[in-house]
């Protein structure tokens, strides 16, 4: 009776599973899913990488379409304030510069144009930078917003550089007569106060 009790005994403590062996099984399979889960990070890193370079060219194209918009705008706005200068303020002549159409005539509460493009004269906007300037006539009259005789113009011209020309720039540029054109490099050494430019094209 007594062997074939510790007979029992000894063949149930054979059957039974040993505590280290599970603990060592539990090691191997929580090292594998950690294994997994770095690969699985690695693989969604590169992925990730791999669809922002895919996407970055294209939203820097468009940035820059959209700057390029924004800098035209901004051109013609440049251009109606000095077409309404020359006829309610400057008897036919032109501002030399961005800060004078920041000056409103008599009897009116808007200048010619808003401060953000007179404060100064030249001005930061869109990623582009914009500038004005015209030959004083000596003969010009004295216009009604305080500047004196023989400083107005008979022309102007104002030019739109963009801060990062990138891979493809517009360079932008207008004069008196109202047309603006576009070319790769700036147009600030080459905008005439009246007439086309030498180099660069008219945009439509």
């Amino acid at each position: 009776m007594g062997g074939d009790m510790q007979l029992a005994l000894t063949h149930t403590r054979g059957n039974a599973p040993s505590t280290s062996t599970s603990t060592e099984h539990g090691q191997r399979r929580r090292s594998r899913q950690a294994g997994f889960t770095l690969i699985d990070m690695l693989f969604v890193v590169a992925l990730i990488g791999l669809l922002a370079s895919m996407a970055i060219p294209g939203l820097m194209r468009a940035r820059g379409a959209a700057q390029a918009g924004s800098a035209l705008g901004s051109l013609r706005v440049i251009g109606s304030a000095e077409l309404s200068f020359a006829i309610t303020c400057g008897l036919g002549f032109y501002s030399p510069d961005l800060p004078t159409l920041g000056v409103a005539p008599p009897g009116s509460v808007e200048a010619f144009l808003p401060t953000d493009m007179s404060s100064a004269a030249t001005f930061i906007k869109s990623g582009y930078t914009f500038s004005l300037a015209g030959t004083a006539l000596p003969g010009a009259p004295a216009t009604c917003n305080g500047l004196g005789p023989g400083q107005s113009t008979p022309g102007y011209a104002a030019v739109a550089d963009p801060l990062d020309p990138g891979a493809a720039p517009r360079f932008f540029g207008t004069n008196s007569e109202g047309v603006v054109y576009q070319h790769n490099a700036t147009l600030s050494l080459t905008m005439p106060e009246f007439g086309s430019p030498p180099i660069g094209s008219p945009i439509q």
